[in-house]
């Protein structure tokens, strides 16, 4: 036993240095709390460096670039204009053109309930403002927001479809006409759920001022912009039909003590002149359907069929059809109803290429024809006559960012009345003003 005993003295006397420690290495209080210290400011840095990536999260960067080069078949001269729709009118006596069509950076803040969005445009004509707007959201069913600022106006389907992605490198004359870049200054309210019981349904509705985007109010008056759509998908056939119907409804005002109505028995305008036409307002009415299908149909792959018609009132002037902005311009007023419509097909052929057809047509006053234009004593102008284009085109996406487009614009006008004179001259045949387009895109 003593033996036993004497044997664990001696292993716990040998133990004794492992747990024996130098006093030089004794770690002091002030010490302890010096690291405690460091620690805490190693947190405050990883917490505030957390705070600026969330906050760097927010902001999403984008942007793209189109050049191209386009040939005319003749060259524009003073007499008639090419390209008006194909990215702008070519100078005189000028049948092709290096062009940076469009330069797009876009900056949106998203903050889940809030956006902020600002987009310029930079091209060889300079920078201009796209997009500068705020979005608000409920937060309660996120299914409400509130726009305010520069944005797409809410109408149809081909205004909100990004030229970035949009197979054709214009919008159809149509939308050109009556929506000339294509955004507007006012507010909207916007109806999309995030309950899929009712997802398929969105609204939008809202009022602007009906000046074009970059301009100033010029009158008390304000245009109301709507779209009511639908998004009803086939899963099980591969299939999906969108739509929508479209109102806009605003007014243009007469600062000229006459204006022009269309007499449709006659096929004339009549000349209205009265001092009390002065400060009149016309009414600028569009309703307008628009219907999109994508089938990913087997063997041949991918396809979509796009299409919208729009009708209505447009005033303008004796020599333009588009969108009218009188300004303090006292010019008279001519009142047209107009028609137009696009039909537009894109078929996918493998991971990279696209081919399309695309066909739309805009008769600017729908009462009179191509004899009634130019006739003695009818008052009307060059800016009557219908014109249909038909476009064919091809796309080859090299990688996720960059696209070719190849692209060719078939323009046909309605000939005028044979003894029609001066600057309808040109119109009593086809004017030979298609246009050939090879575009490259970069966009991230």
């Amino acid at each position: 036993m003593k033996k036993y005993l004497l044997l664990l003295l001696l292993l716990v006397v040998s133990s004794l240095p492992l747990f024996a420690q130098d006093s030089s290495d004794v770690v002091t209080k002030d010490e302890i709390m010096e690291i405690k210290g460091a620690m805490d400011g190693m947190n405050e840095t990883v917490i505030e460096m957390k705070n600026t990536l969330d906050a760097l999260k927010k902001i999403k960067i984008s942007g793209y670039i189109q050049t191209q080069y386009q040939i005319a078949d003749t060259e524009a001269t003073a007499a008639y204009s090419i390209g008006n729709f194909s990215g702008g009118s070519f100078p005189s006596y000028v049948n092709s053109r290096f062009q940076l069509r469009r330069g797009r950076f876009k900056i949106n803040y998203d903050n889940d309930l809030t956006q902020y969005v600002l987009q310029v445009d930079v091209t060889q004509n300079g920078v201009g403002i796209k997009d500068a707007f705020i979005s608000v959201k409920e937060p309660w069913y996120k299914t409400v927001s509130l726009t305010a600022g520069v944005f797409d106006r809410p109408f149809g389907f081909e205004i909100s479809y990004s030229s970035s992605s949009r197979e054709t490198p214009e919008r159809s004359r149509m939308y050109q006409t009556l929506f000339p870049g294509e955004r507007e200054l006012g507010a909207k309210i916007e109806l999309v759920s995030e309950n899929k019981k009712w997802n398929w349904l969105n609204v939008k509705a809202g009022f602007f001022n009906g000046v074009l985007n970059t301009a100033n109010e010029n009158d008390s008056k304000k245009d109301f912009i709507g779209r009511v759509g639908v998004q009803i998908p086939f899963q099980e056939q591969n299939l999906e039909i969108d739509g929508g119907v479209s109102i806009y409804a605003g007014n243009v005002r007469n600062n000229s003590p006459e204006f022009f109505e269309m007499n449709t028995s006659t096929k004339k305008f009549t000349r209205d002149s009265s001092s009390a036409n002065i400060g009149k307002y016309f009414e600028r009415n569009y309703l307008g359907i628009d219907v999109q299908l994508y089938y990913d149909a087997p063997v041949i792959g991918g396809l979509s069929f796009r299409g919208e018609f729009i009708s209505g009132k447009q005033p303008g002037t004796s020599s333009s059809n588009n969108f009218y902005n009188p300004g303090a311009t006292v010019t008279p007023l001519y009142k047209r109803t107009f028609y137009g419509y696009y039909i537009n097909y894109i078929q996918n052929v493998g991971l990279s290429n696209q081919i399309l057809l695309k066909y739309d047509v805009l008769d600017p006053n729908k009462n009179v024809d191509g004899n009634d234009i130019g006739a003695s004593g009818s008052n009307l102008k060059i800016s009557d006559i219908k014109y249909s284009t038909l476009g064919i085109g091809w796309i080859y996406h090299w990688d996720a960012n960059v696209k070719f487009i190849l692209y060719k614009d078939f323009v046909t006008n309605e000939k005028v009345n044979s003894i029609a004179t001066g600057s309808f001259i040109p119109f009593k045949n086809d004017v030979h003003d298609n246009v050939l387009t090879l575009r490259m895109q970069y966009k991230f």
